[in-house]
């Protein structure tokens, strides 16, 4: 016991020393910069930030929003869960990636596709007058667009393993088929509701790129008023106040949500979720089919179809070939430049994190893990909800001298990138590890094989398939990484979200056409990366 936990603190010393170094150091050095003046704290200036009317705003408007799309996104995702969980139709599996690809989009791109299909000249615009930029039913339809996948993989994967013998039980005792559900279906689905709204409302809560294009001067969550302070009016003092507010309910939320994970893995018996799908019967299945099928047409597919064709009115593929241009404007080279950045980049952030997640994954493997573990799971959760914009900025001012002055160095953006990449690495390939029957290494290392065999003779094989799916996450993540990218993209390097937040930030057609067409590039990548992805994926791997 003791060489095992030996073994797994040792696995867990590099995830460690990397998330203090690039996450820890980076953070704690903007909230220093920020609070401490002259040598002593001013913690009295939490009061005075958080007293302030508009930073009251601010806090009330990132919750409230929060709390209106998770409910929205529940009610729109859940009958989409109940059909890809419990029928089976032509063309199921296609239409379940298709649902996925905007979880796995860029915020900027889902912020474009939005702003092209409601803004100011947008299909809307174009057909009735309306325009919905300037309201916040916009970020609350982009978020749902974001994240519908959640719910539908969340949800429907658990609903899928749920023996539907239990709600025919009850129906045959004479419960109405709304009383089965809501007494036998919906407590053992609870857990797994919960988990999704968390998800979302963490998401949500600490939304960026949708709310910065969307939601323009009027509306401010706490990532893009820490972004303002930090990047306009250079107040690092105020700044640093939001960053710990918000890093303090990121953790409330990660602990709830911890909790509600762990009550899911232990609730149920379940069964393969092959045998659960059927055929619609009777006229309200095929109603509800079709009522998903319209709503994923009109809610997810429609924005992608308008940013597409907005890209495409330029005669010519104008807007695509003004990319090749370098106006010595907006950047230092051409648009197009953009691309291989971003792809170089990628393939540097998804390497880092799948080392530092597949070592960190190894160590989670066994489920009677102490305290000392179960913080460091929480650990490599905490990148998706503390503000990026905060570790951007960090970067900046933490590592800007010998012997870690990269401030210069190319490996800046692909180690910011890499930090939010880890956590899907994990939560792709844990599962996996933990249903390797721990006997087979315990065999190998009673046959004198060493850890590091074991790992490669053992472990490896049966989750090759999984290390590529965590690696195809990663990358699709670090591609769209913006708010951290933001800060430390050099203007003649920018990514394809830099570059396309850079192109609708100055007037003109050509300028929104060409952010257009980056965008469309942009997700037709991480739509082909997610489409192999689910090629790939185990039969396990439904759920995220």
């Amino acid at each position: 016991m003791r060489t095992g936990n030996a073994a797994r603190f040792g696995l867990m010393a590099v995830p460690v020393a990397f998330f203090a170094l690039f996450f820890a150091y980076p953070v704690a050095a903007i909230v220093r910069r920020g609070l401490r003046v002259d040598g002593s704290w001013r913690f009295g200036r939490l009061v005075d930030v958080l007293g302030q009317p508009d930073i009251r705003h601010v806090l009330w408007f990132t919750t409230w929003q929060a709390c209106a799309s998770t409910a929205l996104t529940l009610l729109v995702a859940l009958p989409g869960a109940y059909v890809f969980a419990r029928l089976d139709f032509p063309g199921r599996q296609v239409l379940r990636a298709v649902v996925t690809v905007p979880f796995v989009l860029p915020t900027v791109v889902v912020g474009t596709a939005f702003l092209a299909l409601v803004g100011r000249g947008g299909l809307l615009d174009q057909m009735w007058g309306v325009r919905l930029d300037t309201t916040v039913w916009a970020i609350l339809l982009a978020h749902v667009f974001f994240n519908y996948a959640v719910v539908v993989r969340t949800v429907g994967g658990l609903w899928a393993q749920l023996d539907p013998r239990q709600e025919e039980a009850a129906r045959m005792l004479g419960a109405s088929p709304l009383r089965a559900w809501r007494k036998v279906t919906l407590p053992a689905l609870a857990p797994a509701v919960a988990a999704a709204a968390l998800m979302v409302f963490l998401f949500t809560f600490t939304s960026f790129g949708v709310v910065q294009i969307l939601g323009g001067p009027t509306f401010s969550t706490l990532e893009v008023e820490i972004y303002r302070q930090t990047s306009e009016t250079f107040d690092l003092s105020t700044a640093a106040v939001l960053t710990v507010v918000q890093f303090l309910a990121v953790g409330a939320i990660l602990a709830v949500h911890a909790r509600t994970v762990r009550r899911r893995e232990a609730a149920l018996k379940l069964v393969d979720a092959s045998m659960t799908a059927r055929r619609p019967r009777g006229a309200g299945q095929w109603a509800l089919l079709a009522g998903v099928l319209g709503t994923v047409a009109v809610l997810l597919l429609l924005p992608l179809g308008v940013l597409v064709q907005r890209s495409l009115q330029a005669p010519g593929l104008g807007y695509y070939r003004a990319l090749t241009d370098a106006d010595g404007g907006t950047f230092l080279v051409a648009p197009v430049a953009a691309i291989g950045t971003s792809l170089s980049y990628a393939v540097a952030a998804t390497a880092i994190a799948v080392l530092i997640g597949a070592l960190a994954a190894a160590a989670l493997t066994r489920r009677d893990a102490g305290r000392i573990v179960r913080g460091f799971d929480a650990l490599l959760m905490l990148p998706l909800g503390v503000s990026a914009v905060t570790v951007g900025f960090g970067f900046l001012i933490a590592l800007d001298e010998p012997p870690l002055d990269l401030r210069s160095s190319w490996l800046l953006v692909p180690l910011a990138q890499a930090l939010v990449g880890v956590p899907f690495v994990v939560r792709t390939m844990l599962p996996v590890l933990r249903a390797v029957d721990a006997r087979l290494r315990e065999a190998a290392a009673v046959l004198g094989a060493s850890p590091w065999r074991v790992w490669r003779e053992v472990d490896l094989p049966m989750v090759r398939r999984a290390l590529l799916i965590a690696a195809g996450f990663a990358f699709a993540v670090s591609l769209g990484e913006f708010g951290a990218t933001v800060f430390i993209a050099r203007p003649d390097n920018p990514t394809l979200p830099v570059a396309v937040a850079r192109l609708l930030a100055r007037p003109g057609d050509l300028n929104y056409g060409q952010a257009m067409a980056l965008s469309t590039i942009l997700m037709v990548v991480c739509a082909v990366a997610l489409l192999v992805l689910e090629r790939l994926r185990t039969d396990r791997s439904g759920e995220f």
